[in-house]
């Protein structure tokens, strides 16, 4: 579960964010809507502990139990998936997927095992050693998608990831992530400017409800 409880995020004397309280459960989407300025990527880098040294925040970020907004972004536990895929252009779409394994997962065997079955579960089977920049939009976000998976994050953010992709990816990927989320139970944040990117019966809030003038 993720829990955000009394988060203020200011710039000065602009508050940004305003007593924030917001709990996902696990294997749930909670939607996040906004115009573009309205502070949504900001709390997003608060939640991963980037935050600019320009804001000033005040609050808690708990994750199954324990209180993280102490700890540095390596050690939070939370995935993050961008409008841009971010895939190591000198890696190939196999090694992408390894580099996200936990250390847990120790042999070399199973390392590539692990990853070949993650490439055949999103139809991309046999694509190990292929060059990220050969795939099309559709399969570089599939990849991006599934190496924020393979890290077992504890909580997933969502930022407009969907946004790039022409209509039918569109609809096709979206199904791809809820899917997985579920599948695996994660407390995910999604971020959005678009109503269609709304799983569907999920919760919906706009930043505005926790906006002042000042702080």
């Amino acid at each position: 579960m993720l829990d955000i409880k009394n988060l203020t995020i200011a710039q000065g004397r602009l508050a940004l964010v305003t007593n924030l309280n917001l709990r996902v459960e696990a294997g749930a989407v909670a939607t996040i809507t906004g115009a573009s300025g309205s502070g949504k990527s900001t709390l997003l880098n608060w939640l991963v502990g980037d935050l600019d040294p320009a804001f000033q925040a005040s609050g808690e970020l708990w994750l199954d139990g324990q209180r993280r907004d102490g700890l540095p972004v390596e050690s939070r536990g939370i995935g993050i998936l961008f409008q841009d895929d971010l895939l190591f252009p000198h890696l190939s779409v196999g090694q992408n997927l390894a580099f996200a394994l936990p250390g847990a997962v120790g042999s070399a065997a199973a390392r590539r095992a692990r990853v070949e079955q993650t490439l055949q579960d999103i139809g991309l089977a046999g694509f190990h050693d292929r060059d990220p920049a050969t795939l099309s939009g559709g399969q570089r976000a599939r990849v991006s998608l599934m190496r924020a998976l393979l890290a077992e994050p504890c909580a997933l953010l969502l930022d407009e990831p969907f946004s790039k992709l022409d209509a039918s990816l569109r609809v096709q990927f979206r199904e791809l992530v809820f899917e997985q989320i579920a599948r695996q139970g994660i407390p995910t944040l999604l971020v959005t400017h678009d109503p269609g990117d709304v799983p569907q019966g999920g919760r919906v809030m706009d930043i505005h409800q926790w906006q002042a003038q000042h702080v």
